[in-house]
């Protein structure tokens, strides 16, 4: 199986791409990785670093696409670029997945333009894994669809059972809606549809409140791109918000040095759930082929989880049972 991964993607490229790629192959030792990138970047990283390079390959992609650039003109303009080359190398059938902790939005129009949708698929979604404390949960859409239709919410809810049961291992997944009450009736008028919709899906649970979320209500967490995409990047400011509350009380109470390291490891365990590493990346969910997006500052055990999933995700077959589930 090969693995095509953007060496120029993220905040650390071509760094943790590299050393990611590099940890994945010796993990399984049934794929084999494509490096996409500017090849003296690529080349350089991998100085030094023992690695079965039979299994490593690498791909010139002269030109890189900004975090920041318009994604629809970046993918249009810069046919050159690790995403283009690497999203098209896989619609040829030269990679088996592409994954990419680049610019989500570019990556995403890439895909859909260049992979199209499967099968039945209304729109493709971006999905996030949301960390809870009862562990991961899956939040749909998480920002590629501002504005959804009752039946894109059934769709979304089958495609992401199915990732949940594949890949984060969850026999009989939940699914709730996100709403500001609990009841039926509550919402827009779009919402009691969607809650009709939904009401005979297995697994559905009704509406989730904003206060149960990090208590894990649900495995699965249904709502818009817009408010999904809020509620993502509002818990990626939670572990940050709580370290530095921590640091500035205990200078208020003049803590110990030794009481206040202390207090910080038990924060950082505690907060582990919430590290978006173990599982790297997501994939676009209605894609007709396998693209894993990951956080813009991942490390390299980000990166080599991403790959992982990927792999799974090949192996699975997962979009097969996406196909056949909206048939």
């Amino acid at each position: 199986m090969l693995i095509a991964v953007d060496a120029a993607g993220g905040d650390h490229y071509p760094k943790n791409p590299v050393l990611g790629a590099v940890d994945a192959l010796k993990i399984d030792d049934s794929i084999q990785i494509l490096l996409l990138g500017p090849e003296d970047l690529v080349q350089k990283e991998l100085l030094g670093l023992e690695y079965d390079k039979s299994r490593l390959h690498i791909q010139h992609a002269p030109e890189v696409i900004g975090m920041d650039e318009s994604p629809s003109s970046a993918v249009k303009s810069k046919k050159a670029s690790s995403i283009t080359l690497g999203i098209s190398a896989h619609k040829q059938g030269k990679c088996d997945a592409f994954v990419s902790a680049g610019n989500t939005g570019a990556l995403l129009a890439a895909s859909t333009f260049i992979l199209g949708k499967l099968e039945g698929v209304m729109r493709p979604t971006i999905s996030a894994t949301y960390p809870t404390l009862k562990g991961i949960s899956l939040l749909i859409d998480a920002g590629a669809n501002l504005e959804l239709k009752p039946e894109m919410y059934l769709q979304f809810a089958k495609m992401g059972s199915i990732f949940s049961k594949e890949i984060l291992n969850k026999s009989n997944p939940t699914i709730g809606l996100l709403n500001i009450g609990e009841e039926p009736e509550k919402g827009t008028d779009c919402h009691k549809e969607v809650y009709k919709v939904l009401s005979d899906l297995d697994g559905f649970k009704g509406n989730i409140e904003g206060k149960d979320i990090l208590y894990g209500a649900t495995d699965i967490y249904l709502t818009d791109g817009f408010t999904g995409n809020v509620i993502l990047k509002f818990g990626e400011s939670i572990p940050g918000v709580l370290k530095m509350l921590l640091s500035k009380t205990m200078e208020e109470e003049q803590v110990a040095p030794e009481v206040q390291k202390q207090l910080y490891t038990i924060l950082t365990k505690g907060l582990n759930t919430f590290n978006y590493e173990h599982v790297g990346g997501v994939p676009f969910l209605g894609v007709n082929g396998t693209s894993l997006v990951g956080h813009g500052g991942s490390s390299p055990m980000a990166i080599k989880n991403m790959i992982l999933n990927a792999a799974q995700c090949v192996s699975h077959k997962l979009n097969d049972k996406i196909v056949a589930s909206l048939n």
